[in-house]
């Protein structure tokens, strides 16, 4: 098969990474792809977010099977267009990638379906979200409508915060996304990600994963897309997990089906886990990022069969195998992040770290320039290893970031400290 994989982050370099163990890849095209990617797939510049120039690039290279990396494709309709061509594509309509698109969107399915979700309302303008705010009071959630690259959600611990949260959104800090703004109960627990692939019939659960959003050790800070991830969650039990199936991710993909929007792709589900029950945080309508790393690297070269099996209607007829291990990610990010930072720093001594089966550096935003590979992003590497154990797993990422020659860079160093 001829694959093309959409995206330039540390996801779409896991997913090339897995896609290109299974024999069934004869060439992988990523665009526009990053520094990591071209070392082991071609990359192209291309407007990923424009449907037609999309289409016309997988006829020219005679692409049999084109898998969407980010959401804001999916959003633009990049799937619909290739579908309408004739083209395979493994990810949701437009219309079913409102699921993560729009908050307010995502709570009325959950209230049609029964889906256990916090109580929320949504406002259109700034003084009546603020009279809401002042009613309910801290803490509580404030959520841009649109897609926010990850950074639309302000967890409020007091008041004042929610309110210059919503001066924030309406005011365009968020662009088009803050036109419409969700607020939240504020939900208690752990929270943890489940990753269900759905092909519009059927739905498989293919394993779960814990991230660290916030900047600084202890989870402290500012909120990020992402500081490390570790898989499996083990707040996310056997029992727990089929709750969560049974009784929120099923109800969803059957509503959407009623809707006349059949979801088919992956469907990530932000959990808050409390005393056995879970409830619905969020709905993502792509592999998080950096949890798709984590499942990349346990899952392996099966990837491209199940992903091609939901593109094709076939989930019935597949299952995942796991192995009895763990994976853990360590996100290194360019000093300042989440704020203002430099781009443009050489990162060394990547050449000389092991690159196997078990351990993976997957570049996030690199770039390669005169034959070195320089920082091109905030979070610009993902140190990935697995093992035995978390510990295990954990204790050989941190060797290898001990390895990466880069002053400008800073990362976490209690990654996965929750289930540790």
């Amino acid at each position: 098969m001829n694959i093309l994989i959409l995206g330039s982050g540390g996801r779409e370099h896991s997913l090339a990474w897995a896609v290109m163990q299974n024999p069934k890849c004869d060439r992988l095209i990523v665009a526009p792809g990053n520094a990591g990617i071209a070392q082991i797939a071609d990359c192209a510049a291309l407007d990923i977010e424009n449907g037609g120039a999309v289409v016309s690039f997988a006829e020219e290279n005679a692409i049999d099977f084109v898998i969407v990396g980010p959401e804001a494709p999916l959003a633009a309709g990049v799937a619909d267009r290739l579908r309408e061509a004739g083209v395979l594509v493994f990810g949701p309509s437009a219309d079913a990638a409102q699921l993560e698109a729009s908050k307010s969107f995502t709570k009325e399915v959950c209230d049609a379906s029964n889906a256990p979700t916090a109580a929320y309302a949504r406002f259109i303008e700034a003084e009546p979200a603020k009279n809401y705010i002042r009613e309910q009071g801290a803490p509580i959630v404030v959520k841009a409508d649109g897609l926010a690259a990850g950074k639309g959600v302000i967890v409020a611990m007091d008041d004042q915060t929610a309110l210059d949260a919503i001066d924030d959104m309406f005011g365009g800090a968020f662009g088009g996304a803050g036109a419409e703004v969700v607020i939240e109960e504020f939900m208690e627990g752990e929270e943890a990600s489940l990753f269900v692939l759905c092909d519009g019939e059927d739905i498989l659960s293919i394993g779960t994963a814990q991230d660290h959003k916030r900047v600084g050790e202890g989870d402290t800070g500012l909120n990020t897309g992402g500081m490390g991830a570790y898989s499996p969650a083990p707040v996310l039990s056997a029992e727990i997990e089929a709750r969560a199936m049974e009784e929120i991710v099923r109800p969803t993909m059957a509503e959407m089906k009623r809707r006349g929007m059949p979801f088919q792709g992956v469907l990530y589900a932000g959990l808050m886990i409390k005393d056995g029950q879970p409830r619905l945080v969020e709905y993502n309508v792509r592999f998080g990022d950096p949890e798709c790393q984590v499942l990349m690297m346990r899952l392996g070269a099966q990837v491209l069969d199940l992903l091609h099996a939901a593109a094709e209607g076939r989930l019935s007829e597949t299952q995942v195998n796991w192995a009895d291990d763990h994976a853990i990610t360590v996100v290194m990010a360019a000093q300042g992040y989440p704020g203002s930072y430099v781009k443009g720093s050489a990162i060394k001594g990547l050449d000389a770290l092991p690159e196997d089966s078990s351990n993976m550096i997957f570049h996030a935003g690199t770039k390669a320039v005169d034959g070195q590979v320089q920082a091109a992003g905030g979070r610009v590497l993902n140190v990935t290893s697995r093992g035995n154990t978390l510990q295990e797993a954990r204790d050989r990422a941190y060797a290898m970031v001990e390895g990466v020659d880069w002053p400008e860079g800073f990362y976490r160093r209690d990654i996965g400290w929750r289930a540790l």
